[in-house]
Formats: C-alpha cells, sequence, structure tokens
C-alpha cells in the first residue's frame, strides 16, 4: 500500500474518531445538565465532568491530526465553495465546543463557584442565607457531617454540603456512609432510615432529620446552643397563644425558638405562684389585664437573681386596663427608668401611619447590631422613653423612627379613621419603639416593646420582625453569639393559569409551536440552499 493511500486511511480514521468523540460529547453534556438540574443522579459527578473534557480534547485532537494529514482538504473546505454552506454549522459547532469547556471549567474550579456567581432565583436559593454564614463563623470548632444515604453521593445532598463546606473555612467536613452496606455505622450513630445526616463537634453531636439548607443550620445551632434554656410565655392576662394558631397568636416565634434548641413552656403565675427554677427568660406577650403586684413581686425576685424579661405591652386603648393601675410599668418605670408613654405612634413615611417603621438602631447593641440591613415594623405602638435609673445602668434605645412621627393622643380621631393631625402638645419623632437592659449589679436583663402585635403569626416572619424578636430573646438568654443566626422560611412560588384555557395555551406554545417554528426554519432553509444548488 502507497504513503498516499495510508494517509487517507489515517484521515479517515481521524475524521471518524473525531465524530465519535464530538457525539459523546454532547450526550455525555446533556447527561450533565440534567444532572445540573436535578434530573436524575449520578455516582461520581467529578468522573462525568472529566470524561467531557476528555471527549472534547479527545475530538479537537482528531481534528487536528486530520488538518495536518490533509492540509490539502482543509485548505479547500475552508475557501472552496462548500464554505459558503458549511461556515455557519463549523462556527456553531466551535461555538458549541467552546461553552461545552467553559461551563465546566468553571463548574469545576472552586474560584469560580457557579452557586455563587449567578444566583439569580428571589430569595437566593442558590446561596448559603447569611444565617448559615454565621453560624460557620461561630463555630468555636470543626464539625464532620455524616451523611447516610443509600444511593451513592446523590447529587443534591453533594452540592449542598459543598457549599456550606467552602464557606466554613475549614470548619466543617463531611463523607457519605451508605446505611445499607454499613449498618453497624448507622446504629452506632443511632440513625434510622434513610437521608439523615449526623453532625459531630467535639463530644456534642445533632442529628439532621433531611436535607435542606434550613436542617443544616438547626443542626449547627443545637451543637452551637447544646444545653436547651426554657422561655416561659407568661399566660392568664388574655396574652397571644403560642399553642393554638392564629393570625394574633405567638406559635410562629414559639416554633422559631424551639428551632434554635430553646424549650417553650406556658407559665400561669396566678394559679403557681412561683417562678420554675428552670426559667431562663419570661417572656410576656400583649396582656390583655394589668400583671398582678403579687406577680411583679415575683418577677422582680427574678430579675434580681439574675433572669430576663421580654416585655411587650400594647397601648392601653387597645387593651382592658380601663383604669386599673399597671405594677409591671410601674415597676420598670422606678427600678429601670424605661416608661410607656400611652399613645399610639404614627409614621407618616409608611403606607399606613399606625404601623410604624424602624429608620434608626442602636448599631451597637447585640440584639441590633446586624439589623441595620433588615426593616421591622411596629402595627398601633406606643412609645418608649428613657430615665435616669436606680440600679446604675442605662437603657438602650434599640429602635427609633423617623423624624415624621409622633405620639398620637387623641383616641377618638383614630377610632374614627378619619385624617390624623399633630397637635402641639404630642411629642415628634424620632420615638423610641423598643428599649434594652441590664442591671450590672444583679445581671438581670429586661427589652421592652410598646406592642405585641409585631411578633404575632401574622406578621412575625415578615421583613426583619422575626429577627428583632429572636435576638431579644437571644440576649436575654445570655446567647448573644446566636443573635442574628435565626432559619428562615422559605417562600415557595407557584403559578396558577387564570384559567384552564390560559394553561392549555402555555402548553401547546411551550409543546408545539416553538419547536415547531425552529423545525420550519430548518427546512426553509434547507429547500432555500437547495434551489441556490
Amino acid at each position: 500500500m502507497s504513503s498516499q493511500a495510508k494517509k487517507k486511511n489515517y484521515s479517515s480514521i481521524a475524521l471518524i474518531v473525531a465524530l465519535v468523540a464530538f457525539i459523546a460529547a454532547v450526550l455525555l453534556g446533556i447527561v450533565r445538565g440534567l444532572v445540573a438540574l436535578q434530573a436524575f443522579t449520578v455516582a461520581n459527578v467529578d468522573t462525568l465532568n472529566q470524561a467531557i473534557l476528555v471527549a472534547v480534547g479527545v475530538t479537537i485532537l482528531a481534528i487536528a491530526t486530520y488538518a495536518i494529514l490533509e492540509p490539502e482538504r482543509v485548505r479547500q473546505s475552508l475557501t472552496g465553495r462548500q464554505a459558503r454552506y458549511g461556515s455557519n454549522a463549523l462556527i456553531i459547532t466551535i461555538a458549541f465546543l467552546f461553552i461545552l469547556v467553559l461551563i465546566n471549567v468553571l463548574y469545576t474550579t472552586p474560584r469560580f463557584d457557579l452557586n455563587k456567581t449567578w444566583d439569580i432565583t428571589e430569595n437566593k436559593t442558590n446561596t448559603l442565607a447569611p444565617e448559615t454564614l454565621s453560624a460557620l463563623k461561630s463555630l468555636p470548632e470543626k464539625v464532620t457531617a455524616t451523611a447516610f444515604f443509600s444511593a451513592s453521593d446523590p447529587t443534591s445532598a453533594t452540592q449542598l454540603l459543598d457549599k456550606v463546606r467552602n464557606n466554613s473555612n475549614g470548619k466543617f467536613e463531611y463523607q457519605f456512609v451508605n446505611p445499607d452496606l454499613d449498618p453497624q455505622a448507622a446504629m452506632s450513630a443511632g440513625i434510622t432510615g434513610d437521608g439523615k445526616i449526623l453532625l459531630q463537634m467535639g463530644d456534642k453531636s445533632a442529628i439532621v432529620a433531611f436535607v435542606s439548607e434550613e436542617e443544616i443550620l438547626k443542626g449547627l445551632l443545637r451543637l452551637l446552643n447544646p444545653n436547651s434554656s426554657v422561655i416561659y410565655f407568661l399566660t392568664g392576662h388574655g396574652e397571644r397563644d403560642t399553642q393554638q394558631s392564629g393570625d394574633s397568636s405567638m406559635t410562629r416565634a414559639a416554633a422559631t425558638l424551639e428551632s434554635k434548641n430553646y424549650s417553650v413552656k406556658p407559665l400561669n403565675l396566678l394559679a403557681d405562684n412561683k417562678i420554675p427554677e428552670d426559667a431562663r427568660v419570661i417572656v410576656i406577650p400583649g396582656p390583655m389585664k394589668p400583671v398582678s403586684q403579687d406577680e411583679v413581686n415575683l418577677l422582680r425576685e427574678f430579675l434580681d437573681k439574675g433572669g430576663s424579661l421580654i416585655i411587650m405591652e400594647d397601648p392601653r386603648k387597645l387593651t382592658d386596663f380601663g383604669e386599673d393601675s399597671d405594677p409591671l410599668a410601674e415597676m420598670l418605670s422606678k427600678e429601670w427608668g424605661i416608661n410607656f408613654d400611652g399613645d399610639v405612634v404614627i409614621d407618616l413615611n409608611s403606607a399606613q401611619p399606625t404601623i410604624a417603621t424602624a429608620a434608626y438602631y442602636d448599631s451597637s447593641h447585640p440584639i441590633t447590631v446586624n439589623m441595620n440591613n433588615l426593616v421591622s415594623f411596629y402595627p398601633f405602638t406606643q412609645s418608649l422613653s428613657v430615665a435616669d435609673t436606680t440600679n446604675g445602668s442605662t437603657p438602650a434605645q434599640l429602635v427609633r423612627t423617623n423624624e415624621r412621627s409622633w405620639g398620637e393622643t387623641d383616641f377618638d380621631s383614630l377610632s374614627q379613621g378619619g385624617q390624623v393631625t399633630r397637635d402641639d402638645n404630642e411629642t415628634l419623632g424620632p420615638l423610641t419603639l423598643a428599649v434594652a437592659g441590664e442591671n450590672p449589679t444583679t445581671k438581670g436583663r429586661v427589652v421592652v416593646f410598646g406592642t405585641s402585635e409585631f411578633a404575632a403569626d401574622q406578621t412575625f416572619d415578615r421583613l426583619g420582625n422575626g429577627d428583632m424578636f429572636v435576638n431579644s430573646v437571644d440576649w436575654a438568654a445570655e446567647k448573644e453569639n446566636l443573635a442574628s443566626i435565626t432559619p428562615k422560611n422559605t417562600t415557595e412560588r407557584t403559578f396558577t393559569p387564570p384559567s384552564q384555557l390560559y394553561g392549555i395555551l402555555i402548553f401547546l406554545t411551550s409543546i408545539f409551536l416553538i419547536p415547531g417554528l425552529i423545525v420550519l426554519s430548518g427546512v426553509s432553509t434547507w429547500l432555500s440552499r437547495r434551489r441556490q444548488g
């Protein structure tokens, strides 16, 4: 066989190899895209990425080999008559190969983390939440996660655990264990069922029931807060309910505290006449009747022993206080220098003037140090004022309104729903909406709000309201390291067509019309070129 014939054989082999490798690259690229969309999982994503790169590399190498063996044919194909018809296909092919290589380089290079760079979802679902990042930053030592999955290396779990590890500054590592192949490991870890994760930090451990960022955050919080503090909610005066859900209840607040490893319990001082020994914080959530003097005496003793109170009293006109005295308010005024002003704050910068919006936070206090990027709002709140105290502390004014606000005392005009204007004797803003104080001698702490509605179920998850309440509990419980680390509910988005006909049109357009136009365009182009010869 002549050398010319051998060269043709080798060039033909090079073309065949290039074609096979190109088809392999396309098919593997499609598989990688479906894996990224979580349509299904593969045993090892890294192996798949490497296979794509190998296929692309072989394609390029085979084409280069053909060009070396058949330089004249390559020149003719690039300058001849057929080049006019094949140039578009060549450009598309090269662009496809370039994009395929670029995507894999970006995906496999940690510096170019696509999850961080291209997260355009409304709730940033592809980026770790600030609360998770704060929890990772607060870890005192390394956490090891053992994921028990019968499926080998599931993609969704791997992607999430990778994000956690990459943002942990070396404080988080993970491994997978198949409980079917190693049942003893699952038994030793106390794992029953599939898809659970064991988090271990030193001698502390926590089990994550299923794979989600929120559940992993809760597990980290249990490691950070292993000793459950008991938070009591006062009852017996018409306070907001923490057990029966409803717009005016506080079940969301209680559930969020429990997710941070707090224990939430009711407390009826009128019936029990004592404060439990395990009480760390007592919350008084919007009493409709005044707290009695005997109860206030017990609460005072609790504070003197280093306990903490969170007091949320609504404006008197919105309660059943009537003309009765308020021993709790009197104690706060005399011993802590915190006074309820007995008004309703009007905020002209708010869409609804009776909903006061936080304009200024105390950036030096642990409760509000990270609240500057969050707006909290306080419906039908009274303002607070701070005076000299007898315990040697100066209460911090945590939240204040803007200058276009005042404390309205004409409740008749408010109840009639007419336009409200400020009188000369009414206090002009900024007005204080929340105050925190600590006794330097007893270490007792109080946080006071002029409303309880901001933490009710109807408003708890909106903007920064839940953060404000939970941060207050964290500080009151002397868990400052947990402040601003609170799991958030994921907002679910669904699309419901306005009518059945509308849904059918969307289906036909996406399944038939758009693909049909593409096919029609291709056929039209082919016929046009055929007529041109």
